[in-house]
């Protein structure tokens, strides 16, 4: 099992599992991300987001997705894994822990002082798994989202 940082070539493999990622979260409709997106968000030249791939003889088991975000009180920054997606079939076969490990390892050797996602609470399988790791949930943050007309109106 192998962890690298994903190519241009892997785009229909993140965007696969993105939607299989949305399908297991029942908010398959909500996914309007096409290649063009995923080319100029994580592999142009000025992309924020990146990408790693997990894979066993050439055959793609899971991915992370993650960007930089900022800690003004840390004066650090950290890393934030937007999503994390081993295949079914490979779960609990270490897929899923091998690319976390690759993260943790990306943000020691960036000088990271933190590293931050979100689990759904329902999610119970994801949520024993993180807990086994030793992560911890931030239960005192609320997260606050805008979209569509409300962040069109904010900007406005």
């Amino acid at each position: 099992m192998v962890v690298r940082k994903a190519v241009i070539e892997d785009t229909d493999t993140i965007l696969r599992f993105v939607r299989d990622l949305a399908i297991y979260e029942k908010a398959e409709h909500e996914v309007l991300t096409t290649p063009e997106h995923v080319h100029r968000t994580i592999f142009s030249t000025d992309a924020t987001a990146h990408a790693l791939v997990c894979e066993q003889d050439g055959v793609a088991l899971g991915m992370a997705v993650y960007f930089f975000n900022y800690s003004t009180w840390q004066g650090r920054n950290g890393i934030y894994l937007e999503d994390l997606y081993v295949d079914p079939a490979a779960r609990g076969k270490g897929a899923g822990k091998a690319l976390l490990k690759a993260l943790a390892r990306i943000a020691v050797e960036k000088d990271c002082g933190r590293f931050e996602w979100s689990c759904l609470d329902w999610n119970t399988p994801s949520l024993e798994f993180y807990d086994s790791l030793g992560a911890l949930p931030q239960k005192e943050w609320i997260r606050y989202r805008l979209t569509g007309q409300a962040l069109l109106d904010l900007a406005a």
